[in-house]
């Protein structure tokens, strides 16, 4: 028996790689002779780092930008020379997890540090950047890298508007010619692990507004400036971008890449699914386990899980998920390819015991989940015995 596993990284716990290893200890508890194949996997949010350093290797960069309260922090990128690629993770310099609870404010946080990564890796000699544009702190529309990269955005008086969510409904101008790259000559990738537009009910203030710290009020504030945003960049740049899928993600990073670095806007998980060959290594499994820190309606969004369940039930493959905490209606996840979804929590524990002791618990829910899937696979032998 083959299983694949292909679990997304654990924000502030597991690595998909350490994941992968939990799982497959689950499964060796109950099936010492099934045959596990690691398989892990990033959506455009945190991991994808790290996936791309152990498929191409490269130059690990460390350096000192501005953090998503522009605070100094220190920041990595990777350099593959050989291609003149740079990849770059937006959670790296401008994350939700570089913040403390009560630190988090989408009205001030900013992607100032993510063009800094982007001005440095430049500096350098790249020429196809790859930008993961998941787990943001922020919501400014992309403004913040923007400004790293020279672009300019101005009031009414002709004043530099700050490159912060709070201040996008002030724009009046954007002048394109103090920026410090040809389009032409540079590729680059936003790479999404969601699909959501730059406004509205399914927009990035509207959605994830609230989890960076957004007011109902504040939401409602900051989906204006986004429109904002959007109307002067038609108006500048004779874009109309804001429908498009991912224009959303990271507080409408997706929307500021597309329409000041011409980036095109790919589903991280779908790049990262492809470049693994998890294809080929589903066409003869009997099943697949995928896991992610949670799982709720927003993972039907282009998140990891819900790549490998829609891949799986193309081949045929059913598919079972694993999660930290599992939130809400996900009956939506049936119909992509997961078939089944099973918290890793034995019972009421606080989230602080779940993030100390996530692999233990991983490789029992695992050890669980596959149990299940056994017992139905019998089940479904037997009945087909019968006369």
């Amino acid at each position: 028996m083959k299983i694949v596993v292909a679990p997304n990284a654990f924000k502030d716990s597991l690595g998909a790689a350490e994941a992968a290893e939990a799982i497959s200890r689950g499964i060796k508890s109950v099936a010492p002779e099934a045959a596990t194949v690691s398989v892990p996997i990033a959506d455009g949010g945190d991991g994808l780092f790290n996936v791309f350093h152990s498929a191409f290797g490269g130059e690990i960069v460390t350096q000192t930008v501005a953090g998503p309260l522009g605070e100094p922090r220190e920041a990595q990128y990777l350099l593959i020379p050989e291609s003149g690629t740079a990849v770059i993770e937006m959670a790296r310099a401008s994350g939700l997890a570089l913040l403390k609870p009560e630190e988090r404010n989408a009205r001030i946080a900013t992607t100032l540090g993510t063009g800094e990564l982007i001005r440095a890796a430049l500096a350098r000699g790249a020429t196809h950047i790859i930008v993961g544009i998941g787990g943001s702190a922020t919501n400014d529309g992309g403004v913040g890298f923007a400004s790293a990269l020279g672009v300019a955005f101005t009031d009414a008086a002709g004043r530099a508007v700050r490159p912060m969510g709070e201040d996008l409904g002030k724009i009046r101008k954007i002048d394109l010619s103090g920026r410090q790259f040809d389009p032409g000559k540079i590729i680059f990738e936003a790479v999404c692990d969601v699909d959501n537009p730059l406004c509205g009910p399914r927009g990035a203030a509207a959605v994830y507004g609230p989890q960076k710290g957004a007011s109902p009020a504040d939401v409602e504030f900051l989906d204006a400036g986004l429109a904002n945003l959007a109307a002067h960049v038609k108006e500048y740049l004779g874009l109309d971008l804001a429908d498009r899928p991912g224009t959303g993600a990271a507080g409408g990073l997706g929307f500021g890449l597309a329409a000041f670095a011409g980036a095109s806007l790919r589903p991280g998980v779908e790049v990262v699914l492809d470049m693994v060959g998890i294809d080929k290594e589903l066409a003869d499994a009997d099943l697949a386990i995928t896991a992610e820190g949670r799982v709720d309606f927003q993972t039907a969004f282009g998140k990891g899980p819900a790549g490998v369940g829609g891949r799986a039930k193309k081949l045929g493959v059913p598919c079972l998920a694993i999660a930290g905490g599992v939130a809400g209606d996900i009956s939506n996840l049936h119909g992509i390819g997961i078939d089944a979804c099973f918290s890793l929590c034995p019972g009421p524990i606080s989230l602080e015991e779940a993030m100390k002791n996530a692999a233990p618990l991983l490789a029992a829910a695992a050890a669980q989940a596959f149990r299940a899937f056994l017992a139905g696979r019998r089940r479904g032998r037997d009945a087909g015995g019968r006369s």
